[in-house]
């Protein structure tokens, strides 16, 4: 019982998906087909017939004769919802392919503080590279951050939102030792990334200066990185000469003299088979990491398996059921021949 009022409820009526939903409009014309039919009735000659012997009438034998034209209408109605095939189709999407494992160098030395992007070059680029990290499906992405030496904040993972997470908590005087390690950054990469099985595995490195700290040489760094198979793509970001750093005691735009290494850059990306890129402001920032997006795509693709099951048959028995039940009233006291 419970079943059968469940099957009436507007809740589940709104979840079907109908294969023919304009038929439904025509549930709205079978009252219209009987108020019709009753006034066709009302213009021809009738015969009057008493239900039985009496002076008068019960008021409730004259309703019952309306009950078989309700079972008819009834039986129309969920024929109508059946012919519209109700249908529920639940959907799974399996992704199948190889993403790859991407390694992102951020350098928060004292330098990124400096006020040629906005706010700073740190901040514009923890925002545009949050945003790289959202373009990716598939991929399995790590996060190094160096100043005068490097540590590894995150390991490789599918972890976006984790991933996110940590590019906002990057900040100047996270590492003690200022400076600018690239070669040790490019080790750390190395060994996030060397037992990789990857289709495809790319460090990102982005600076703002020339390497002054470190032990280990970011040539001979971006050297091991090829012989890994490690593809190595260098930003530098930032603007030559003298930009604004912030304000002096008086209050006034404060400048500092800044210059980028870019010759090393290029030779290190070109030792790993990967390009160098330079970005002197957010919206060329972006568009860098847009590059490298349509440069490093993941063979990764999606399939779709649709299941549909469909509710109409309950429906289609109830309509029968109705139509047999009205058959049956015919027979009876309730239908008036004469009238018909």
């Amino acid at each position: 019982m419970n079943d059968f009022f469940n099957l009436l409820r507007y809740a589940t009526l709104a979840g079907y998906q109908w294969q023919e939903p304009r038929l439904l409009l025509l549930i709205a014309a079978v009252p219209l087909v009987f108020g019709l039919r009753g006034l066709l009735a009302r213009r021809r000659a009738s015969v009057g017939v008493a239900f039985g012997p009496g002076p008068g009438r019960r008021d409730w034998q004259a309703v019952l004769r309306f009950v078989p034209d309700v079972v008819l209408g009834l039986s129309l109605s969920f024929g109508l919802v059946a012919l519209a095939r109700p249908q529920r189709t639940d959907e799974r999407v399996e992704q199948v392919g190889r993403g790859i494992d991407l390694v992102l160098a951020l350098d928060v030395s004292g330098s990124m503080e400096i006020q040629d992007l906005r706010p700073n070059r740190l901040e514009a680029a923890k925002r545009i590279a949050a945003d790289f990290v959202t373009t990716r499906a598939g991929d399995r992405l790590a996060l190094v951050a160096f100043a005068g030496e490097a540590y590894s904040l995150a390991p490789l993972t599918t972890d976006y939102d984790l991933l996110r997470e940590h590019l906002a908590d990057l900040r100047f005087g996270m590492i003690k030792l200022d400076g600018t390690a690239i070669g040790s950054a490019l080790g750390v990469a190395i060994n996030r990334l060397r037992e990789s099985t990857a289709r495809s595995r790319v460090c990102i490195l982005l600076s703002d200066g020339e390497s002054n700290a470190g032990s280990l040489d970011p040539l001979l760094a971006a050297q091991l990185a090829h012989a890994f198979g490690i593809r190595l793509y260098t930003i530098g970001v930032g603007q030559d000469g003298f930009v604004p750093y912030g304000q002096s005691a008086d209050g006034r735009p404060r400048y500092v003299q800044t210059r980028l290494d870019e010759t090393t850059m290029r030779q290190l990306a070109a030792a790993a088979d990967g390009q160098f890129f330079r970005a002197t402001d957010a919206a060329g920032l972006r568009e860098v990491f847009r590059q490298i997006g349509r440069l490093e795509k993941s063979e990764i693709k999606q399939l779709r398996y649709r299941n549909t099951k469909d509710f109409y048959r309950p429906y289609l028995w109830l309509s029968i059921g109705l139509w047999l039940l009205w058959l049956g009233l015919r027979s009876t006291f309730l239908s008036n021949p004469l009238e018909d």
